[in-house]
């Protein structure tokens, strides 16, 4: 019985060792859904902006004698974006995130001088079907806001887990890797100039 008493403890201690790690490692698969359902939101919400453009793009052609390149530079914009390949994958490639935010970036930009060129066109500001694509875009864009930073909040919890001792470790054997953050566009922090 002495015999077996230190193979038992060594035994024990494995035991509670490897327990030990499957709960960090359940915990890390945990958190990387939440960032996953995060991402998947993110998607949903950029992708109901997508579906309005071309309402909105066709509303304002109907509507009004509207300058060309304005709205020819949202269609492009939108189509840039939609040529960039997205999925799952995308949150675990900072590269292919990289170039996503930036499509986004620039389907924002030729959406807003869209809706401030709008200002001087008072026929195309009465239309009842372009104020509705309006009010969705415009919620669209606080949802896509919200979403974004729920993502940053789920990838934050994430990235500060796996990245504790010994969490991060485990988080190495696994192939755990931080996921990237959704950042300002360059140029955010000063407000467009609005000429009319």
């Amino acid at each position: 019985m002495k015999k077996l008493l230190p193979l038992l403890v060594v035994l024990g201690v494995a035991f509670v060792v490897f327990q030990w790690g499957v709960g960090l490692h359940n915990n890390m698969v945990k958190k990387q859904e939440v960032v996953s359902a995060a991402w998947s939101q993110v998607e949903n919400v950029y992708q109901r902006r997508m579906d309005l453009i071309p309402n909105l793009v066709e509303t304002v052609k109907g509507v009004a004698n509207f300058e060309q390149e304005t709205y020819t530079a949202v269609a492009e914009a939108r189509s840039q974006a939609g040529q960039v390949t997205i999925g799952p994958d995308t949150i675990n490639d900072p590269a292919a995130f990289q170039k996503f935010q930036e499509s986004q970036s620039q389907l924002s930009s030729a959406l807003s001088r869209l809706l401030v060129t709008v200002e001087k066109y008072p026929e195309l500001k009465a239309n009842q079907n372009f104020l509705e694509l309006q009010s969705q875009l415009e919620g669209t864009e606080n949802r896509i806001s919200v979403e974004r930073k729920n993502f940053n909040d789920a990838a934050r919890d994430f990235n500060s887990y796996i990245k504790i001792f010994p969490n991060t470790m485990i988080a190495g054997f696994g192939g755990f890797t931080p996921k990237p953050y959704f950042e300002a566009a360059a140029g955010a922090e000063t407000a467009p100039k609005v000429e009319f």
